[in-house]
């Protein structure tokens, strides 16, 4: 493979976990489940309330 590849791929896989990422946030939200994130160099737990929804989804004109 060449390096252009790589970086593509890297590109796509890099997008792939972070759809999932927000997907499973949004799943805590919307299950009424707490997350514990890394903030400021504590450990922070969020209730569901404290979880800011997931963006809508840009579509294209």
């Amino acid at each position: 493979m060449t390096e252009p590849t790589l970086t593509e791929l890297h590109q796509k896989i890099d997008t792939g976990v972070r759809v999932a990422i927000a997907e499973a946030i949004e799943r805590h939200r919307l299950l009424g489940e707490s997350i514990s994130i890394f903030k400021d160099g504590q450990i922070v737990t969020l209730t569901a309330a404290q979880i800011p929804p997931k963006p809508a989804k840009k579509t294209e004109v």
